[in-house]
């Protein structure tokens, strides 16, 4: 199973570097020199490329690929998400923090075992992330934080709620 570690923002530059919006708690093991990451384009099709070089600039990773030798290339894959196979992920040593993946597919329910719906991803926000559930076929975000979302048991499959009054309406 493959696991969104990036997004190509755009093209910068005019050597095929593109800024690099990272979803992953480890970049320097990610985006290092030799890695190899899938991209997954706009157009639904994939492909492989390896890191050239990697830096932080404004916020974004700058990233150059072996593949990717001109602004002209590098503008086709602006929007593509980068992938990484979740058998290569270390461990997470806090009991607080989870993988995307491990969230995808959770069921929702309230403290009291009442079923609203399920986790369909985690959406990566300036403000935070939120989980997207499908509740009853509306999709509905709710924000990860422990005040809402007190539970999380990935070996049950399960997200715990406490929402605000009105947050799982239409």
């Amino acid at each position: 199973m493959d696991v969104v570690v990036g997004r190509i923002a755009k093209a910068h530059g005019i050597r095929g570097e593109l800024a690099v919006d990272v979803r992953t708690d480890s970049p320097e093991e990610r985006f290092k020199v030799g890695a190899a990451v899938t991209t997954k384009l706009r157009d639904g099709s994939s492909r492989e490329l390896t890191i050239a070089a990697a830096r932080e600039h404004s916020g974004r990773l700058l990233v150059r690929f072996e593949e990717v030798l001109t602004r002209d290339v590098a503008e086709t894959l602006r929007g593509a998400l980068l992938l990484a196979d979740t058998s290569t992920l270390p461990p997470t040593s806090d009991p607080d923090e989870f993988y995307d993946h491990e969230l995808a597919g959770l069921r929702a329910e309230l403290a009291d075992g009442t079923v609203v719906g399920k986790v369909v991803e985690v959406v990566h926000s300036p403000a935070g992330e939120l989980l997207e559930l499908d509740v009853e076929g509306r999709s509905v975000l709710v924000p990860f934080v422990r005040a809402i979302v007190p539970t999380v048991d990935v070996a049950g499959g399960r997200v715990v709620l406490d929402p605000p009054e009105g947050l799982l309406d239409a």
